[in-house]
């Protein structure tokens, strides 16, 4: 995706109080009054502008509670605009470090050295913009009921778009047009739960049972299936996560700069994975932080 269209995809997201904010930060940057500080009505006409402010580590300090324009976290900042914040300061972070450190379990980190690979991945704007979007669309999670037919009866399951194992029971209920949208927020809610929330991946989201579930889900062949299942967890929901997004892509009726980002990430989810790990350690759960909370 190119990156001035990104820059307007930002846009056309971001609130009129976001913009404000950030016109606030450039304009101290750039020594204006306040009066012009006040209007960043120009910036959803400026993409190119908007992009670089969302590097600057003024409106870093704004979003995140320690400049002037957003005091803690009752500022001005929509989600949308502080995940889009912590991504790119993420991507300044890692340009730094040699390696990170990754959560494999409960209170166990391990070194990982592939930086160079994330910066390549956070390098393309229209990732970024990717991993900003995710962590908005988790903010609020749907959840529901739907009619499923089996063995000449009608069912009501449950689904709730934290529960990949419900969620893809969907697949069985929806008509074929709505499939994509299905494994695209499989592909999400994968990439989400081993990205944020690691630990409660690793040990609450597949047991064995649901672990052959899923595997059949993606139809893969029985002996795939058998080797696969023995897999730690997080290996497992990478291959269904990146397998999901894929699938998502095959069946779009068309393909759209949006849906060719979602093959890429597909086909470098653990570097997906990997960012968001680092966004959540960094960034995500300060004392106080209203985002996100542990699903039970």
């Amino acid at each position: 995706m190119d990156r001035l269209l990104v820059g307007s995809e930002y846009a056309s997201q971001l609130t009129d109080a976001d913009l404000r904010l950030l016109a606030s930060v450039d304009a101290r940057s750039a020594g204006s009054g306040a009066g012009q500080a006040a209007d960043g009505s120009r910036l959803r006409g400026d993409p190119a502008a908007l992009l670089r402010l969302l590097e600057d580590p003024g409106v870093f300090r704004a979003v995140a509670g320690q400049g002037e324009a957003a005091p803690g976290w009752a500022g001005p900042a929509s989600p949308f605009l502080v995940f889009a914040v912590f991504v790119h300061r993420a991507a300044a972070e890692l340009a730094s470090v040699d390696y990170m450190a990754e959560r494999m379990g409960p209170r166990q980190r391990v070194p990982v050295y592939d930086v160079p690979a994330l910066r390549d991945f956070l390098d393309a704007p229209a990732r970024r913009l990717f991993l900003a979007e995710l962590l908005a669309s988790f903010t609020r999670v749907a959840s529901g009921r739907y009619r499923s037919r089996a063995g000449g009866r009608t069912r009501i399951r449950r689904f709730s778009e934290l529960d990949p194992v419900r969620l893809a029971g969907l697949l069985e209920a929806v008509p074929q047009a709505e499939r994509p949208g299905v494994y695209r927020r499989l592909g999400d809610v994968t990439l989400f739960l081993t990205g944020v929330f690691p630990d409660y991946a690793a040990a609450h989201t597949l047991g064995p049972v649901n672990a052959a579930r899923l595997l059949r889900v993606v139809g893969l062949p029985a002996a795939q299936q058998e080797r696969l299942a023995g897999t730690p967890a997080i290996e497992l929901l990478e291959h269904l996560g990146a397998r999901w997004y894929r699938a998502a892509c095959d069946l779009a009726p068309v393909t759209t700069a949006r849906i060719m980002v979602v093959g890429e990430v597909a086909d470098r989810f653990r570097q997906a994975r990997r960012v968001l790990n680092h966004v959540a350690d960094r960034h995500l759960f300060p004392p106080g932080s209203p985002w996100f909370t542990q699903p039970v």
